[in-house]
């Protein structure tokens, strides 16, 4: 599993459709928005988007296939239910940090950045659950070619 987090989300979004070849292994709370707008009552999306998209998820965790999880914000508490559905489903857990431009920060999430930054750079987000965790800024989100999901090589 994959969580890719960033203040924008047009940036993010050009990141991910740049980077992700299977479009399927990408999840989020927007596009399973999109799928529910107009079958359910309006007042009831949001619950119901969370309850999905955690059930999409985990059937693809629970059969080892790939997941690409793009939170709409910047908590922990975002990404805490998917990292703690893959530890328990002993699959791996990864996260990209994509730095944007401070003028593409919304003010908002600016304290929640700078802490999340802060957890990075002491090596905290392992106490979060992430086996791996790759911050991305300035060129360098450019400079990235592809991000590959394979099995390890085995060791016969």
């Amino acid at each position: 599993m994959l969580v890719v987090v960033c203040a924008s989300t047009p940036e993010r979004e050009r990141f991910l459709t740049r980077l992700i070849e299977d479009r399927a292994s990408l999840l989020t709370l927007e596009k399973v928005r999109g799928l529910l707008a107009g079958r359910v009552p309006a007042e009831e999306v949001e619950a119901r988007a969370l309850e999905l998209l955690q059930a999409a998820v985990r059937k693809r965790l629970e059969i080892k296939e790939t997941v690409v999880i793009a939170p709409d914000g910047l908590q922990a508490s975002e990404r805490e239910p998917f990292v703690r559905m893959a530890a328990e489903l002993k699959r791996p857990r990864h996260l990209i940090l994509l730095e944007t431009a401070r003028d593409q920060v919304p003010e908002e999430e600016l304290a929640t950045l700078n802490e999340l930054r802060r957890a990075l750079d002491a090596g905290e987000l392992g106490g979060e659950g992430f086996q791996t965790v790759l911050r991305l800024g300035g060129g360098s989100a450019g400079e990235v070619k592809r991000i590959l999901f394979r099995a390890a090589p085995r060791e016969d």
